[in-house]
């Protein structure tokens, strides 16, 4: 078995400036895409392309593009890989207080205090939001350091006024936790991530994080509000509906390459999951793309 540990991203912003920017490319790609966190707040647009959306303990799949703001020391995963398709990706982030600790709560920053405060359960951004505040986020990339920060509090009050987005974990992520809490669950999480393709008991998953097999059951539903087979089955599911973008395999080969060991249950769970069948899902994505 392998020791994976959960990685806690340390970012440095860029000489003279109060933040960190970075847009990745085809040419400069980002890093792996492993379960992290850090304590700075983070905004991330995807330009174009399919993928993987995992915050906390939500996860869901992205076709032409995503923008999320995510909460500090909010666990997630990397949203590009060799196969997403997308143009760009461009990643913002800053500690809370980068402003001074109160600057959010003076009175022209009202609308953006509650913003971050729901970025702690993360939040995904969708239609005309996400690409008018995606463009406002390129922008930013060949600005001095001034008016980069102008243009951060610009996109941090379109995220305020935005009406089109989703909260993510809304029924039961828990963000703040000690620091032992976040270690444990990024480590069941970097677990799940590596080993999704095969049985995990819970006998092992809980001695993997030393506790019972009673006692991890409850930590987890405290802790994501789902069940660890829920959670396990979701992360399948979500890699199915990625599988069934990326690659023409039979559903059938889908179904055991995502974990899954009976065909008929798969069925079942995607269409509770995403309210169609696989073939379904397959068919509208190849009408989507021609």
């Amino acid at each position: 078995m392998k020791n994976i540990k959960p990685s806690l991203e340390k970012i440095v912003p860029e000489f003279g400036s109060s933040f960190y920017y970075e847009n990745f490319s085809k040419e400069k790609k980002n890093k792996a895409p492993i379960w992290h966190y850090h304590p700075e707040i983070e905004i991330v647009y995807v330009h174009g392309g399919s993928g993987k959306i995992q915050i906390g303990s939500h996860m869901s799949h992205y076709r032409n593009g995503a923008l999320m703001l995510i909460g500090s020391n909010l666990p997630h995963c990397g949203f590009t890989d060799s196969f997403t398709g997308n143009s760009s990706e461009t990643i913002i982030q800053m500690l809370p207080d980068f402003l001074g600790a109160s600057f959010f709560d003076i009175p022209e920053m009202h609308t953006i205090g509650p913003l971050l405060e729901q970025a702690k359960k993360g939040i995904v951004f969708h239609g005309q939001a996400q690409k008018t505040i995606g463009d406002l986020i390129e922008a930013l990339q060949n600005k001095d350091a001034f008016d980069k920060l102008l243009g951060m509090l610009t996109i941090l009050r379109a995220m305020a006024q935005a009406t089109d987005y989703s909260i993510l974990n809304a029924e039961g992520f828990i963000i703040e936790t000690a620091l032992q809490d976040n270690a444990r669950i990024n480590s069941i999480f970097n677990f799940v991530q590596e080993e999704f393709t095969r049985p995990i008991p819970l006998e092992e998953i809980a001695d993997k994080v030393s506790m019972s097999v009673p006692g991890f059951c409850r930590y987890f539903k405290k802790m994501t509000g789902k069940t660890f087979v829920q959670f396990v089955n979701e992360y399948r599911l979500v890699h199915a509906a990625k599988l069934l973008h990326e690659k023409q395999t039979s559903i059938t080969d889908i179904c055991y390459e995502s974990g899954f060991s009976n065909f008929s249950h798969f069925n079942k769970l995607f269409k509770q999951f995403t309210g169609k069948t696989p073939s379904m899902y397959r068919n509208e994505l190849k009408y989507i793309v021609s």
